[in-house]
């Protein structure tokens, strides 16, 4: 049973962790996942995330412009994601989490500081059916070693051009499946030592996290499309940051 200041701590977490993702559209794992490692390990941690990060991801996923469109052309690097996370999962309850998270926080640095000095790419569309599922497949295997779903997706996504909600809506696409295959893999590789009780506290994290990603959501549909880009870089590079210290320590 967790004390009464462990589940204040969880709420804050997730009400911040909320926030951000509804300023920039992803976040929540991320921030989630670093500040709980303060009070737990890793795979509890992604376990207490799931419900949170599904629903909030499925809210932004379905309340976009293009649904249908995006699906259709995504549809070979979601199978991507969810193949690399299954098998990637075990990775999760390792002894080299730290390392793979300073890792990838020092890709997200590097991405962030690119599209601050607006020297990012662009993936053609006649190289999309070669990309995507590698990139699927990547995202899967990053995410199995440290339950976080940003690299190398979203550099991928941001470099097709979308528009601002689209890809807002694409990124809810990857997180929706990435949260599902992470919750298999847990699942399959015995990371839910109690499901029922992880799933209820998962389920608690849940008002929080909406609550902060409806405030954050508010914020962002005041932004022009430059300020949203420069929020959405210098959220990349802080999470980045936040993950190349925390994987050092």
């Amino acid at each position: 049973m967790l004390s009464a200041g462990v589940l204040a701590w969880i709420g804050a977490v997730f009400l911040a962790a909320g926030f951000v993702k509804g300023v920039v559209g992803m976040g929540l794992p991320t921030v989630a996942m670093g500040l709980l490692a303060v009070t737990m390990p890793p795979a509890q941690a992604a376990a207490l995330l799931l419900i949170p990060s599904l629903v909030t991801n499925l809210w932004q996923l379905l309340t976009g412009p293009s649904f249908g469109g995006l699906c259709k052309r995504l549809w070979t690097m979601m199978a991507g994601v969810m193949l690399g996370t299954v098998a990637g999962a075990g990775l999760l309850t390792g002894t080299h989490t730290g390392a793979a998270s300073a890792g990838l926080g020092a890709a997200l640095v590097l991405y962030a500081i690119l599209g601050l000095a607006k020297a990012g790419f662009t993936t053609p569309v006649r190289h999309e059916a070669l990309m995507s599922p590698l990139v699927g497949v990547a995202t899967g295997l990053v995410t199995g070693a440290t339950g976080v779903f940003v690299i190398p997706a979203v550099p991928y996504l941001q470099s097709l051009r979308l528009e601002k909600e689209d890809l807002i809506q694409a990124l809810g696409l990857s997180f929706t499946v990435s949260t599902a295959a992470l919750a298999i893999g847990l699942f399959r590789t015995g990371a839910l030592a109690s499901p029922s009780a992880q799933l209820a506290g998962s389920v608690a994290a849940l008002a929080p996290a909406l609550a902060g990603m409806f405030a954050g959501q508010a914020l962002r549909r005041r932004m022009s499309i430059e300020t949203f880009r420069k929020v959405f870089f210098v959220g990349l590079l802080a999470l980045g940051v936040y993950l190349v210290e925390d994987g050092i320590l």
